[in-house]
């Protein structure tokens, strides 16, 4: 993705995609598309998971860490809360999960 920008180990999403179990991988790429369909952001590639966030100060409002049954996600609305951290198991409709992010994404300061 042109004009992504990734901090730390430089690592590519292709180079994560690899540790991501095959069952998992649809629902993680949905969320992470779910993530860039908000606007500008930046995505930090980290050794197991993938953190987004807004603006170039990168505070992030979620956290992507794939497990082998689902996704640990947490999110942050304000950096002085404790993120709030879900389960999302395969199969799992995720349609509440994605206004969470949403809220968090417009609230995040």
């Amino acid at each position: 993705m042109e004009g992504m920008i990734s901090f730390g180990n430089k690592r590519t999403y292709d180079d994560f995609k690899k540790q991501i179990s095959n069952p998992v991988q649809p629902l993680f790429d949905s969320i992470r598309e779910f993530c860039f369909s908000l606007g500008e952001n930046v995505e930090d590639i980290r050794m197991h998971r993938v953190v987004f966030g807004k603006s170039m100060t990168f505070r992030w409002f979620v956290d992507v860490e794939p497990q082998r049954e689902g996704i640990i996600i947490k999110i942050q609305k304000n950096r002085k809360e404790v993120p709030q951290i879900l389960q999302i198991k395969i199969g799992q409709n995720i349609t509440e999960l994605k206004e969470i992010i949403k809220d968090a994404f417009q609230t995040i300061n």
